[in-house]
């Protein structure tokens, strides 16, 4: 994938239209077309699974702020991750502007055929060199979530691959299980 512009600023990306997603990277202006139907389902259902336990404490622990597709600026490159996540420790109330500067402690992409190759490098070497702590990406067509966390280089390991339907418990959300098969269509 090709950039839109180069040396795009944050008013290029504000003139896209909303039936996109407009993202920058090193100054680079990256404009990509709504997800398709199954990227939805699995963005909407996880968030719904995580946000009674952990963000509202609703038969979970609490203690973090999770948010769909928030804006996140960080130097030239602006991001929009499908879900993301705080420790209200870090980020005890959302500020009123439009996107946030603070790195989340959790990203989750779901991942398409055609951000794929974006999701998986570029963006994931921005949310390690912010210090996000844990990342999930998940494939719909393969029916897979990959759980990673960031280690002390600020590289990303492989923690597992989590596949299929059944119940699972993947860090940092490990305190409840998530119906995997429920993210599927």
């Amino acid at each position: 994938m090709k950039p839109l512009k180069k040396n795009a600023t944050y008013d290029d990306l504000r003139e896209v239209p909303d039936h996109f997603v407009a993202e920058m990277f090193d100054g680079a202006l990256y404009v990509f077309t709504r997800p398709a139907i199954p990227h939805a389902r699995v963005s909407s259902v996880l968030g719904a699974a995580l946000t009674g336990p952990f963000d509202q404490g609703r038969n979970g622990p609490g203690g973090w702020l999770i948010l769909d597709e928030p804006e996140l600026h960080f130097g030239n490159d602006v991001l929009v991750p499908d879900i993301a996540a705080w420790r209200r420790a870090r980020l005890p109330a959302l500020p009123a502007g439009k996107y946030l500067t603070l790195a989340p402690d959790w990203v989750c992409e779901v991942l398409s055929p055609s951000t794929e190759t974006i999701d998986r490098d570029v963006k994931m070497r921005i949310y390690a060199r912010e210090g996000v702590a844990h990342a999930w990406l998940i494939d719909p067509s393969r029916q897979t979530l990959e759980v990673l966390t960031l280690d002390a280089r600020k590289r990303w390991a492989e923690r597992e691959v989590l596949e299929g339907r059944g119940l699972v418990r993947a860090v940092p959300f490990d305190a409840i299980e998530l119906e995997l098969g429920a993210l599927w269509i």
